[in-house]
């Protein structure tokens, strides 16, 4: 019987991560033994005592742990005050499965990645399908970022595309299951093992790209990743943070997403890799605004995009020193 982690970050959204939290008791989860923390990022309202309110009133005793923490320390860095601590275990769990607060299982999908980590030993981690309130599938398996992707996916034109398949980094919701590059952060499980061999998640990230950065290190240390999209979980995304794998790019992204871009690069392919995925980034988006012009229609890159990736991204490239500087 496997021992298993879920880790639910919150920041602002108490009462989904209340539901997230109560959609893993609800499910029976046969053949595992599962318990539940439950952080709370030091949110601006009164999240941290409605957690202890809830926690009283349902009774969920030990069930549930909870964390409130006083200070915000984004995505990653939150899920690895919870790691710690169970590293420190004389026994720790055998898997750690991570939810977002704005997603809620569907099925016993951690049973369902559980029972596979346990059958396959050189898989490092799984995540689950994915699909809206609504019911539509969205995307949860992906390859790795690469300049030659951003350049395609800057350019944003369906005939570059379709002549480049392989240059998409989301694979597509109908994707079956099988072995990926990556897999949504907002339902994954890892084996525990690995994932404390690794160090857990890099904490030069705030926001975004930390999964990626983390399953690509998983990767590289001989672990397969695999999607599994028997396993579901609803996920009203972007509820926590405003920002959206697809919503309309004319929106400014804050600067954060940025900088973990530059990051991501950085630690993955070094300064020179990241440079040139900046620059490939650039171009398609010109080549963008150009057909955009001429086709009369709005550009695809964010506003303010040539400003903030020249403040966020190229500026501290060209000064050097840490990733994580800037």
């Amino acid at each position: 019987m496997s021992e298993i982690a879920v880790i639910v970050v919150n920041y602002g959204t108490a009462g989904l991560a209340l539901a997230a939290v109560q959609s893993v008791l609800d499910h029976q989860h046969p053949g595992h033994r599962v318990e539940v923390h439950l952080v709370d990022n030091a949110s601006p309202g009164e999240d941290a005592a409605v957690f202890a309110a809830e926690h009283a009133a349902r009774g969920w005793g030990a069930r549930v742990t909870l964390w409130p923490e006083t200070q915000n320390h984004g995505f990653g860095r939150g899920n690895n005050v919870v790691l710690a601590a169970l590293a420190a275990r004389d026994t720790p769990p055998d898997h750690v499965f991570l939810l977002n607060p704005d997603a809620a299982l569907a099925n016993e999908a951690i049973a369902i990645l559980a029972d596979f980590l346990d059958a396959h030993p050189g898989v490092g981690a799984a995540g689950s399908g994915i699909r809206s309130p609504s019911g539509a599938a969205l995307t949860a398996a992906f390859r790795f970022p690469s300049p030659a992707r951003e350049f395609v996916s800057a350019v944003s034109f369906g005939p570059l595309a379709r002549l480049f398949p392989r240059a998409r980094v989301a694979l597509g919701p109908d994707t079956p299951a099988g072995e990926v590059d990556w897999v949504a952060g907002a339902a994954v499980m890892f084996r525990f093992g690995p994932l404390q061999a690794l160090g857990g998640f890099d904490p030069d990230f705030f926001l975004y790209y930390e999964e990626v950065e983390l399953m690509h290190r998983l990767r590289a240390a001989g672990h397969a990743i695999w999607y599994l999209p028997q396993a579901q979980v609803i996920h009203a995304e972007g509820a926590s943070t405003q920002v959206k794998s697809l919503q309309s790019a004319r929106k400014r992204k804050p600067a954060y997403w940025y900088r973990s871009w530059r990051l991501y690069y950085s630690k993955t392919r070094g300064r020179a890799g990241a440079v040139g995925a900046a620059l490939a980034w650039i171009s398609g988006a010109s080549v963008n605004f150009a057909l955009a012009v001429l086709r009369r229609r709005e550009p695809a890159a964010p506003l303010h995009f040539y400003g903030d990736v020249a403040r966020h991204v190229v500026a501290p490239l060209i000064r050097g020193g840490s990733p994580a500087d800037g």
